[in-house]
């Protein structure tokens, strides 16, 4: 889509001029001398319509310069006729309150002086005089002061809340919000890809765009849609292969970009990030070709990874050990089959006494669903090779269970006297699709 700039010639050479933005060093480019109405001429501004393609800005057109429009030739502009007032130039009318009309000074002072109320019935001025102050409301600060008359008013002390402390942060009792995203995600910050933009060329400006959009296909597919768009518009096409070597230059520096961008959300999020999102941000570090301030970034994630997983480790060794210990076998396979880390292992004592716990309860006296849970955490576990069932009970479930994992359990090939199966492949939870923000 074309918009309307204006640019400055800059020199002249042949057929062909360079220019520059009006007032300005960018952007720049250059155009046919015979898009200008009687010649481009060095120092002078024209209007000119460009179109924005990815190896830059493209002079379509242009347009004569202004002229100054001539003062009514013909006699045919309208003329305001301004007619003189007579009447004042400001009139103020009071608006009435409402509450009838309003009573001689004297009553009306008199009235408060003594009290006395508006509508109030008659005689109740004198029952009132009659009756006296009362002892309970103090007539003022003077005590020779009527009763009738008002002592000066006190005013009440406020204690007024704090605009941040009032529940929900404003007025309307709604929450404030925050920061849009799912809890516990990095920030989301754009400082150094916005910096590396900020030092390419006008050329290299769309196709890194296009990086940070979705690689190197994003950039090909771009390509392709403009030069679609050339051909059906009559217009030259541009190189597939130019850009690529533009994009292949531009890639590391936009990963890096990016990478930087990530590390600093996380960096900014502290402990409220989650944990595989961290591992996710530390484990990308090998995609990108890292700088010293890229390096020091990672390290810090490195140390906050390490440190959460320490703590996690703790966690984990003092829960089984409990378990161990309750002689809870159910819970302590669930413990080794959920490990905080895949590099996290379980220490050969406990697990020679976990095997052996498992072994012994894996009876055929043993209740049918008790046993078919043992079973079923045991084939989660990496010691599950090592147990050796001592019977299965006498229920047409059991047994096809015992069929079934006796790949990863051997022992049960041989209780039921037949050849031990390959152990099953590992299972593989399926990845999810790669989002835009991602």
């Amino acid at each position: 889509m074309s918009r309307r700039i204006e640019i400055e010639i800059t020199s002249l050479n042949g057929d062909v001029a360079t220019w520059r933005a009006a007032g300005a060093k960018l952007p720049k480019g250059v155009l046919q001398a015979s898009l200008v109405p009687g010649g481009p001429v060095v120092g002078a501004v024209y209007r000119v319509d460009v179109e924005q393609f990815m190896e830059g800005l493209e002079v379509l057109s242009v347009l004569p310069p202004k002229t100054a429009s001539p003062l009514d030739p013909r006699k045919e502009r309208l003329e305001l006729i301004v007619s003189e007032k007579t009447g004042p130039d400001v009139t103020v009318t009071y608006a009435s309150k409402g509450r009838g009309p309003r009573r001689d000074s004297d009553e009306r002072g008199e009235g408060r002086r003594d009290g006395a109320k508006r509508g109030a019935r008659p005689g109740a001025k004198e029952r009132s005089s009659e009756r006296g102050p009362r002892p309970d409301r103090p007539s003022g600060d003077r005590p020779d002061r009527p009763a009738g008359e008002r002592g000066p008013r006190t005013e009440r002390p406020r204690t007024e809340r704090p605009r941040g402390d009032r529940p929900g942060g404003d007025r309307s009792g709604r929450p404030s919000r925050e920061r849009s995203g799912p809890p516990g995600a990095p920030p989301i910050t754009t400082n150094f890809r916005n910096a590396f933009l900020a030092t390419l060329s006008p050329e290299q400006l769309p196709v890194a765009e296009q990086l940070l959009r979705g690689g190197m296909p994003s950039v090909r597919a771009a390509v392709a849609e403009q030069n679609k768009n050339a051909v059906a518009q009559d217009r030259p096409s541009i190189d597939p292969g130019t850009i690529d070597r533009i994009a292949e230059v531009l890639l590391p520096k936009t990963t890096l970009a990016m990478w930087k961008d990530r590390a600093a959300g996380a960096l900014g999020a502290g402990k409220e990030l989650r944990l595989r999102d961290l591992r996710a941000v530390v484990t990308s570090a090998k995609t990108a070709t890292l700088d010293d301030e890229a390096r020091t970034q990672l390290k810090e994630l490195q140390t906050a990874l390490t440190a959460r997983l320490e703590i996690l480790r703790t966690q984990w060794t003092e829960k089984l050990d409990g378990a161990m210990k309750s002689h809870n076998v159910a819970e302590a396979l669930r413990l080794v089959a959920r490990p905080p880390d895949m590099s996290t292992r379980v220490s050969s004592e406990t697990a020679t006494a976990l095997v052996a716990a498992v072994s012994a309860a894996l009876t055929a006296e043993q209740d049918v669903a008790i046993w078919t849970e043992l079973v079923n955490l045991t084939v989660e576990t990496s010691i599950r090779r090592n147990v050796k069932p001592l019977g299965i009970p006498s229920d047409d479930a059991a047994k096809a269970l015992a069929i079934k994992s006796a790949g990863a359990i051997p022992e049960f090939a041989k209780l039921l006297g037949m050849r031990v199966p390959p152990p099953p492949p590992p299972t593989r939870t399926p990845r999810r699709p790669a989002t835009r923000r991602a």
